[in-house]
């Protein structure tokens, strides 16, 4: 199933989204900001195996834009 990884990081990007849009999870919580991480980080590969050059931009900005957070949240949690 090639499109296998594709197919997890979508679904970990929307379940996060949905799960902010629904109230359940707040969009600055370590469990959203790693569903955003995890599934651009799929998402990147894939689109570097094709050469796709926009999706490559988006989706390597997307995971560097959800470190920032994660460090914050993961400070937030220790101290």
């Amino acid at each position: 199933m090639e499109q296998l990884p594709q197919l997890i990081g979508a679904g970990l990007l929307l379940l996060g989204y949905a799960l902010s849009r629904s109230g359940r999870l707040n969009a600055d919580s370590l469990s959203y900001l790693v569903l955003n991480a995890l599934g651009s980080l799929l998402l990147l590969v894939d689109a570097v195996r094709a050469w796709q050059w926009g999706f490559i931009i988006l989706e390597a900005l997307w995971f560097l834009f959800s470190l920032p957070g994660i460090y914050r949240a993961l400070s937030r949690s220790s101290g």
